[in-house]
């Protein structure tokens, strides 16, 4: 591959779409959710073979399993809606095929099984040296020379992202707050993350797999169950979370955020905003082209045009005054720091 480049954000900003856009672009790879489908548990230290870091790939993502298992999976997950030989409550769904593959093709289970045949056979190296191989794999087979990674609640593994790719290149992709405040507010993803948060805020535990028996039985009735495998649904569709809450969670993720894309070289960094991509779409789909590294040809901009929806901009705005001052409040820091980092 010529470039790697990380799509960051908080999610809710755009980014799916984006994903789309980019995969019609004739020379690039895009990994839609990798870092999402992996999470941390994917870049172990040292080296290793290429049957553990298949098992990496392959093994079910233990939250997303267990939010389909119980009735609230995310719109994001591909797989279940075009089901092929796997299912959670049977093989389990394998990380690299809930989001990943079924973007590159309409025959995931084909793909999984050419990649694991190759993979498994790799000898060893560090986790870095896999992912690239991978990489120029994929690449190879479908005739793209770039790759772009696009993940969701993604702007906290910028300093892991950074240790194992250096050279690596960064676009964070960001959303008016209020609107994307909301656009969380109901999400489920978005909404589980909040539950998971009040958890850890009221044990003071520093993960969720870390939790003491006692500081699960201290928890309320509407929280203790969303730590076993089974939890009534209603538990995370239905409960009445302050939106103010979600403007709090965009301002904390967007701040430390910009913080830490601040430690990235100018060079291999740069923004790009949804209402500017909504506003000027091939502009800015030329000015990311040219950062990614591939030419803006003028069927991709027209393509990538005609997908983007304006009709949820501004979407904050049909709340009720009062409720949007209160949303405007709790944004405000994190719009400080966006617009901090602009300067």
């Amino acid at each position: 591959m010529r470039t790697l480049t990380f799509v960051v954000g908080t999610g809710r900003s755009g980014s799916t779409a984006l994903s789309g856009i980019v995969n019609a672009h004739p020379d690039v790879l895009s990994l839609n959710e990798l870092l999402a489908s992996v999470q941390s548990r994917g870049f172990p230290e040292g080296v290793f073979g290429g049957g553990e870091f298949w098992r990496l790939l392959a093994e079910p993502n233990p939250l997303f399993e267990r939010m389909i298992r119980n009735g609230v999976p995310m719109p994001e997950f591909v797989y279940p809606r075009r089901p092929g030989r796997f299912a959670t409550e049977t093989t389990g769904i394998p990380a690299l095929s809930l989001m990943v593959l079924p973007h590159l093709t309409d025959d995931p289970d084909g793909l999984y099984d050419e990649l694991e045949g190759e993979v498994c056979r790799w000898p060893e190296r560090t986790a870095a040296g896999h992912y690239e191989a991978l990489f120029d794999l994929l690449g190879a087979r479908f005739g793209r020379t770039v790759a772009v990674e696009r993940s969701g609640y993604s702007l906290e593994r910028v300093p892991l992202l950074r240790k194992v790719f250096p050279e690596a290149r960064f676009v964070h992709l960001f959303r008016d707050g209020p609107d994307c405040a909301l656009s969380m507010s109901r999400h489920t993803g978005y909404r589980l993350i909040f539950l998971l948060r009040e958890i850890l805020a009221r044990t003071g535990a520093e993960r969720v797999e870390n939790l003491t028996e006692e500081q699960v039985r201290s928890l309320p009735p509407e929280l203790a169950p969303l730590l076993g495998e089974r939890f009534d649904p209603a538990l995370v569709l239905d409960s009445d979370l302050p939106l103010t809450g979600f403007g709090a969670l965009w301002s904390e993720l967007v701040s430390q955020g910009v913080a830490r894309l601040g430690e990235v070289p100018a060079p291999l960094r740069t923004t790009l905003a949804y209402e500017d991509l909504l506003d000027d779409p091939r502009a800015e789909l030329t000015r990311l082209a040219d950062f990614i590294g591939v030419e803006p040809l003028p069927q991709w901009l027209d393509t990538g045009a005609a997908r983007l929806d304006g009709s949820r901009r501004g979407s904050s705005l049909r709340l009720p005054a009062a409720e949007l001052a209160a949303l405007r409040e709790c944004c405000a820091p994190g719009a400080r720091a966006l617009a901090d980092s602009q300067r």
